[in-house]
């Protein structure tokens, strides 16, 4: 599977049955947990669409990296698709957010990092973003979050770098 393939498999099979505070804080948790492990300077912001239900900025990062979640976030809340996801298109199509939508590039980022909460038979609600590693990184990071809280396999939602 390309990259491309793959970040739709995540986007289309990484669905939550419900979530609340509690799972966003479980997420967050999980995320700080393995940022503490790996000693990542990263920022972990879980919103529902303009309600912020966890942050967290751990030791080494900085006041960017929380602005860089924001703009991934924008992403999400935009087009309901991660940003990595995004990303890739918009390199595929060798064009960015700017050129093509006239997007700006101080509220948008096209770079890993920003997922899409997507509730079954409901459709997106919210957003998980880590900032402060390349983004690959900040992508898988989140990915293994929702396999954890969702009881799926990472191993089957790994990206071949």
């Amino acid at each position: 599977m390309t990259p491309v393939e793959m970040v739709a498999h995540q986007e289309r099979t990484l669905v939550f049955d419900r979530f609340d505070e509690e799972t966003a804080f479980s997420l967050g948790s999980w995320i700080a947990d393995r940022g503490h492990a790996a000693r990542a300077p990263i920022v972990i912001d879980i919103r529902l669409f303009h309600r912020p239900l966890f942050f967290a900025a751990l030791p080494g990062s900085v006041p960017d990296n929380a602005e860089w979640a924001r703009r991934k976030r924008n992403v999400v809340e935009r087009y309901h698709r991660s940003s990595y996801g995004v990303g890739l298109d918009m390199a595929a199509k060798g064009s960015s957010l700017l050129e093509r939508y006239g997007l700006p590039l101080l509220d948008f980022a096209a770079h890993g990092g920003a997922f899409p909460i997507t509730l079954a038979g409901c459709g997106v609600i919210g957003c998980i973003a880590v900032s402060g590693l390349p983004q690959i990184d900040d992508h898988m990071l989140v990915v293994r979050s929702v396999c954890a809280a969702t009881g799926k396999d990472p191993d089957a939602f790994g990206i071949d770098r």
